[in-house]
């Protein structure tokens, strides 16, 4: 079967596909062919080793896909299995797929596992009723579905930070109340301009790096900082602690430790009938063949995407 790999750090230009024999199922798993296997940005750092963890080489990426047969979806992260979807098979526990409606295609279901989780657990943890929520990346995978997901949770008004007037656009088509470029060195002000002055009550940072920097300044007093891009945390002990004086907090978030079993399914489903009702639009930005996955990861890395890149094999 093929199968993409990499067995050194680098550039996009590392990934390589690959003839490996397929899976053999053990006790209690099936051999299923992957439809859509879905691309992340975390999985372009631990490409170039600038994840939290340092994977071990060869590595195939992927960590999450829909299969072909009875249509179910594995959140291959959730199960104990960090690698493995960036091929045509895989070997997966029966009880741990998910079924995918059918109204619903692979790909759609594919981009609902990790960004769609990522989203719904984001605005459990910070309940957006009555608040301003600022949303970074808003047009990619996460970003789409977060922005979405918090305006029906009641969000007074969610501001969606992109980059380019196309992303802004799709932002505002899901339902932002206002879209600002963050390419525009003083974005944040823009931000409390928005908001009289005030600044957004509840910030989900998923980029990191600089970007935090800027999201501190756009948060309004008392207000939260949620961050979610693990590995590109920059904030200094002096900005933590001009937090506190502004009663502001931070909190950090990691999808796979909030995971169960059972509210994994039941998570999925509720993600999946919305998606299916057309409540809940689920952006597929780019589909790529597996020999094609070092330009996916180009395009993510140059923010070219719109909503989920997947792989089809």
């Amino acid at each position: 079967m093929k199968t993409v790999q990499f067995s050194r750090f680098g550039g996009p230009e590392v990934l390589e596909t690959v003839e490996r024999p397929a899976p053999q199922p053990g006790p209690g798993e099936v051999l299923v062919r992957v439809r859509a296997a879905g691309v992340n940005y975390f999985e372009t750092l631990m490409r170039r080793n600038l994840y939290a963890v340092t994977p071990e080489l060869p590595m195939v990426p992927g960590v999450e896909v829909a299969l072909l047969g009875a249509r179910v979806a594995v959140p291959l992260f959730a199960i104990g299995r960090p690698t493995g979807g960036y091929a045509e098979h895989v070997a997966v526990d029966a009880a741990s797929v998910v079924p995918v409606p059918d109204g619903l295609s692979f790909e759609q279901a594919v981009a609902l596992l990790v960004p769609g989780l990522t989203a719904l657990h984001l605005v459990q943890r910070s309940p957006p009723r009555g608040r301003t929520v600022l949303v970074t990346a808003a047009a990619g995978g996460v970003g789409s579905m977060l922005l979405q997901l918090a305006r029906r949770a009641g969000a007074e008004r969610v501001i969606a930070l992109a980059g380019g007037p196309e992303k802004l656009e799709a932002a505002r088509s899901l339902g932002a109340d206002l879209g600002i470029d963050y390419r525009e060195p003083s974005w944040a002000a823009l931000v409390r301009d928005a908001t009289g002055g005030r600044g957004a009550d509840i910030v989900h940072d998923t980029v990191g790096g600089a970007v935090t920097k800027a999201c501190l300044d756009a948060l309004a007093p008392a207000g939260e900082l949620v961050f979610a891009a693990l590995g590109r945390f920059e904030l200094t002990a002096a900005e933590l602690e001009g937090m506190l004086f502004r009663n502001q907090s931070l909190k950090g978030f990691a999808l796979l430790p909030l995971l169960t079993r059972e509210g994994l399914r039941a998570d999925l489903a509720e993600l999946f009938a919305l998606a299916a009702a057309g409540t809940l639009t689920v952006t597929v930005g780019g589909r790529y063949r597996l020999d094609q996955a070092a330009e996916a990861h180009r395009v993510l890395e140059e923010r070219r995407s719109l909503g989920k890149v997947v792989l089809i094999p």
